[in-house]
């Protein structure tokens, strides 16, 4: 439902994702650091009613169900409203039918009790969110995302917007038990100026991975290296001036390669508690190097507009391509059921160092309420309760499938198959609500059961090398006004130098431009922010 290119740009998976933290404290300034530290999170209770074949940890490993519960439970006791809600968010699949002509939309809000009034973008989304801002006339619920550009989060929030923590914070949380079971780390991203302003939108922990198709690759031995010169000696055997071992996305393959030669996710935290940025370290230059010298060896597919590498990399075409997540698999068995593509493990460039893993933000922002009066607020938060339904309910069901027999039915297995009517009500209305509320994630493939068992292992390996961005859940509001434009500017020159365009003496003059467009202040603003708990790194 979500295409594999927009979903990158969301979820900030690419690499140097400074431009993430656009959802913590309010600024280096204000005291917001301070109070976002104290604030006492939303009490974390696990929903009970469901039992995973495959259990999840507080380290990122998801949970994994082989099949969905034969018997779904409820879990919410009541429709969530009385009145209509209005909502702005972002669909990133063919925009669904209007609710007026969408029977999915319909049933949805029966069980909601009263219409939930939608407004769909795509694309344009900052666009659309900064003209309703201006205009006072705002929605009940608008979402905000993580990495789209939008400025000055903590001013906006507190002059728009509906505090939610008193509602929220410990166990206040519990009167909404489906709020209650997201985890902390979620409830993180929403905290601004040591206020607790909406909902979070949880997604995969997991970032981005190389994924190679083993047909192609057993031609040398298998995807998994133990050094770089390995991975180079492989790539050039695997292409032959019609077929190429790499897409030709060449900053999300260079993240692969930052990973094995020990580049940080985004920062890395010195002894000093002061921050280095990715592009600042020899690792990630060591990286860019790495890059260009697979560039000249001609093992890149050739187009570098290529949209999507998913199809040829399906008929051998491409060997290996770079997705957001080990789940990312699904892709590849929609194209060819018979197909489940490798993963790589990230290694030490020279088989001596610790690679790294870059873990993922973990949430797609959060959907704050505008300002209103308390019986509204709490009619919001029952409706955010039941858009944050477990897998597995009711409610998840009616959210993500509709009504059995109109928008789904079950297969041999007891699992939901969308109807040819579920498949043109569905997805884009499915994409618009996760991207505004969400469970937290799971492994579940109902049509490849082993799929899950082999994508639950595979977290487990990478989550031996997990690094996280120690920067997620904080705020620079220069990092979110200009970060966007010199990153690109930034990459623009990195490509070039790959490429051949430009010599790797452009590295030192384009890093030079980023510190002082803006980069140095990042860090000053970074760094005034980091909690205390970040470890060094």
């Amino acid at each position: 439902m979500i295409s594999r290119r927009r979903f990158l740009q969301v979820t900030g998976a690419a690499i140097g994702a400074s431009t993430l933290a656009a959802c913590g404290d309010g600024g280096a300034s204000g005291g917001g650091a301070k109070a976002s530290s104290e604030l006492k999170l939303p009490t974390y209770k696990p929903f009970e009613g469901l039992h995973p074949d495959l259990p999840g940890a507080e380290s990122g490993l998801e949970p994994g169900f082989l099949k969905f519960p034969a018997d779904a439970v409820s879990s919410v006791k009541a429709p969530p409203l009385k009145n209509a809600v209005t909502a702005l968010t972002e669909t990133f699949a063919t925009p669904p039918p209007p609710m007026g002509s969408n029977p999915m939309w319909q049933a949805l809000n029966q069980a909601l009790g009263a219409d939930l009034k939608l407004t769909i973008t795509d694309p344009g989304y900052p666009e659309k969110f900064a003209t309703l801002l201006a205009s006072d006339s705002l929605p009940d619920l608008m979402w905000l995302p993580p990495n789209q550009g939008i400025p000055n989060i903590g001013p906006m929030l507190e002059a728009k917007f509906q505090d939610l923590t008193k509602y929220l914070s410990g166990d206040a949380v519990l009167e909404y038990p489906n709020l209650a079971a997201l985890k902390p780390a979620s409830w993180r991203t929403a905290v601004v100026n040591g206020k607790i302003w909406g909902a979070p939108i949880p997604s995969t922990p997991f970032g981005q991975v190389m994924m190679g198709n083993p047909k192609t690759w057993q031609k040398v031995g298998g995807l998994q290296c133990s050094t770089a010169d390995e991975f180079f000696a492989k790539c050039k055997e695997l292409t032959n001036g019609t077929n190429y071992a790499l897409e030709p996305a060449i900053i999300n393959m260079l993240h692969m390669f930052g990973e094995w030669f020990g580049a940080p996710n985004s920062w890395r935290v010195n002894q000093d508690r002061s921050l280095t940025h990715l592009y600042e370290t020899d690792n990630y230059k060591a990286a860019v190097e790495y890059a260009a010298k697979l560039w000249a060896a001609k093992v890149f597919y050739p187009d570098l507009n290529l949209a999507d590498a998913t199809p040829k990399t399906v008929n051998g075409q491409i060997a290996a391509q770079v997705v957001v997540g080990p789940r990312a698999t699904a892709d590849f068995r929609n194209l060819d059921p018979t197909l489940f593509v490798d993963t790589m493990i990230p290694f030490g460039h020279d088989g001596k160092a610790k690679p790294t893993y870059d873990m993922g933000y973990g949430t797609v922002g959060f959907t704050p309420f505008k300002k209103t009066d308390e019986g509204r607020i709490r009619e919001l938060l029952a409706l955010m309760d039941y858009l944050s339904a477990p897998f597995g309910t009711k409610e998840y069901l009616i959210k993500n499938f509709g009504v059995e027999g109109q928008q789904y039915t079950l297969d041999a297995q007891k699992n939901p198959v969308l109807t040819k009517a579920g498949n043109q009500q569905a997805p884009g209305l499915v994409s618009a609500l996760q991207i505004m509320n969400s469970p937290e994630s799971v492994i579940f493939n109902p049509a490849f059961p082993s799929d899950t068992q082999k994508i639950y292992e595979t977290e487990q390996k990478l989550l031996k090398y997990a690094m996280r961005n120690p920067t997620a859940g904080t705020y620079s509001d220069t990092s979110s006004k200009v970060g966007p434009k010199l990153t690109s500017a930034f990459r623009d020159t990195i490509v070039d130098i790959v490429t051949g365009r430009q010599k790797m003496d452009a590295y030192d003059a384009a890093l030079k431009r980023w510190k002082s467009g803006g980069g140095d202040k990042m860090r000053d603003e970074f760094a005034a922010v980091l909690p205390a708990s970040v470890p060094v790194s």
